[in-house]
């Protein structure tokens, strides 16, 4: 009887060590990437928003903000950057690409290069862009 207990035993050794051995040595999974495509867009002046947006825009405009609004076939990306003291920031738009469900914003804003750009009115810069409606989920960077 221990004979066979001992063969049971070995046996089920050999298979859970094989087992083991072909998990961490031999098998792996390859998690394919999803293809980074470049979104083709276009920054909107104040005038050419839709009237719903540029209210939405207007009420959000003293703190930052970022927000999508999707109308006619466009999607419209937001980022504001809230009251700012002075005038003569600019906005870039780093980088906009769609990889997988995704889409990804990334903007710096940038700062007034001279004195006399800064003027005493405060500022509260915003870009708004605008690209062919696609239903994916946003992430602003």
């Amino acid at each position: 009887m221990k004979k066979i207990a001992r063969t049971l035993c070995l046996i089920w050794l050999g298979i859970f060590g094989c087992a083991g051995i072909l998990l961490f040595t031999g098998c792996s999974w390859k998690q394919e990437k999803p293809e980074k495509t470049n979104l083709a867009f276009t920054v909107v002046d104040e005038a050419r928003l839709p009237e719903e947006l540029l209210k939405l825009v207007t009420e959000k405009k003293e703190a930052s903000f970022k927000m999508t609004y999707a109308d006619s076939g466009y999607l419209y990306l937001c980022v504001g950057y809230g009251k700012q003291d002075s005038g003569g920031y600019s906005i870039t738009v780093d980088d906009l690409y769609a990889s997988g469900e995704m889409i990804y914003l990334d903007t710096s804003l940038i700062g007034p290069k001279q004195a006399k750009e800064l003027g005493e009115t405060p500022s509260y810069p915003y870009i708004v862009i605008k690209t062919p409606f696609e239903d994916k989920t946003v992430v602003f960077d």
